[in-house]
C-alpha cells in the first residue's frame, strides 16, 4: 500500500476499455496547479496521462466567474475536453453579499469578480450555447461551508441553473453538501421533471441512494468511495440501479485511496473504476462498458 505522502500519484496500469471523468476542475491557469515535491504537472501533462491511464475525455467543471470563459476555451483548445458552467453554491452567497462565517469556522471573503447574482447567472447562462458546453454545473446547496444568511442566494442561484438546464435541454451537475434534504425538495419540484440529474461526489447514504433511483436521477461517485471509513456511501453505490451511476475525480480535490492527501487528476479516476468493478463484482471492462453507456446517456458523446 502506497505511504500517503504529499506527491503526484504514480501513472498506474491503463484501464482495458477508456472511460470519461464525469467532473473534474482542470486548471484555467498556472497558478492554480500544485507544487508538489517540486514536480507541476501542467494542463497538457495531465491531459496525456489521462490518456495513457484510460481516461479518453473529461468534463471540466466552471464555477466561478473567471472560470467560465477559459473553462470553455480549454474545451475548445482540447478535443476530448468538454465544459459544464455555474456559479458554485458558496459562490452564489458571496454574490449576494452573504459574508457570515461558515458552520466550520471558514472566514468568506467577498473578491472584485462577485458581481450581483443576477449579473453572474446572466455570464452563466450567456456562455450555455457554446458547442463545447454539454453540462450546467456544479450548482446546488452547500450547509457545511454557508451559514444560515446565504442559503437563501444558493437556492435562488439552483433554481436559476435548473431553468438554465430546462431551456437549453442540458443535464445539471448537483454539488450536494451536507442539504440532503432541501436539496431533494427543491429538485423535486415538478416544474424540473425534464431536467436530467446528476448528483454530482454523491455523498448520500442508501435511503437516498433509493430516492434518486426511483427518480431516475444519476449519482457519480468519486475517490471517497474508496476511503475504509465510508462504508455507508459503499451502501448507497449498492442501492443504486447498475444505469444510473457515473464516475469522476472531482479534482484537484479527493484522490482515491491508497492516495488520499495527494494532489488529484484524472489519470487518478483507473483506481477508482477499479474499485467499482469490485464492488459490482465484474470485470473493469465490464464497468467501464457500462459506466461509458451512462455517461453517452447523459451528456452525447465525443
Amino acid at each position: 500500500m502506497a505511504k500517503r505522502t504529499r506527491q503526484w500519484p504514480p501513472l498506474g496500469e491503463a484501464l482495458p476499455v477508456p472511460v470519461i471523468d464525469n467532473h473534474t476542475h482542470l486548471p484555467v491557469h498556472e497558478g492554480e496547479i500544485p507544487k508538489v515535491d517540486g514536480v507541476k504537472l501542467s494542463l497538457s501533462e495531465q491531459l496525456e496521462r489521462a490518456e495513457q491511464a484510460g481516461v479518453r475525455g473529461l468534463i471540466s467543471s466552471g464555477c466561478e466567474l473567471p472560470a467560465l470563459t477559459p473553462t470553455v476555451e480549454i474545451a475548445r483548445a482540447h478535443p476530448q475536453v468538454r465544459a459544464a458552467l455555474a456559479i458554485h453554491p458558496n459562490e452564489a452567497a458571496l454574490h449576494a453579499g452573504n459574508l457570515e462565517p461558515s458552520p466550520d469556522g471558514y472566514q468568506h471573503e467577498q473578491q472584485e469578480h462577485h458581481v450581483p447574482l443576477i449579473v453572474a447567472l446572466e455570464r452563466v447562462a450567456a456562455l450555455l450555447g457554446e458547442p463545447e458546453v454539454v453540462a450546467v454545473g456544479e450548482t446546488g446547496l452547500d450547509y457545511f461551508r454557508t451559514a444560515e444568511p446565504g442559503r437563501e442566494a444558493q437556492k435562488e442561484s439552483f433554481r436559476a441553473h435548473l431553468e438554465m438546464a430546462r431551456a437549453r435541454d442540458l443535464p445539471v451537475q448537483i454539488h450536494d453538501r451536507e442539504a440532503h434534504r432541501d436539496t431533494l425538495e427543491l429538485l423535486g419540484d415538478p416544474a424540473w421533471r425534464q431536467v436530467t440529474a446528476v448528483f454530482h461526489c454523491f455523498s448520500g447514504d442508501a435511503q437516498m441512494a433509493r430516492v434518486l433511483a426511483e427518480r431516475g436521477w444519476y449519482a457519480s461517485f468519486a475517490g471517497p468511495i474508496t476511503y475504509p471509513a465510508n462504508g455507508e456511501l459503499r451502501e448507497a453505490f449498492g442501492a443504486m440501479p447498475r444505469e444510473l451511476v457515473l464516475v469522476e475525480t472531482d479534482a484537484p480535490y479527493l484522490a482515491p485511496a491508497p492516495y488520499r492527501g495527494c494532489p488529484n487528476a484524472s489519470y487518478v479516476m483507473a483506481h477508482t473504476v477499479r474499485y467499482l468493478a469490485d464492488l459490482w463484482e465484474v470485470s473493469p471492462a465490464e464497468a467501464a462498458k457500462q459506466l461509458n453507456e451512462n455517461t453517452r446517456r447523459v451528456y452525447g458523446d465525443w
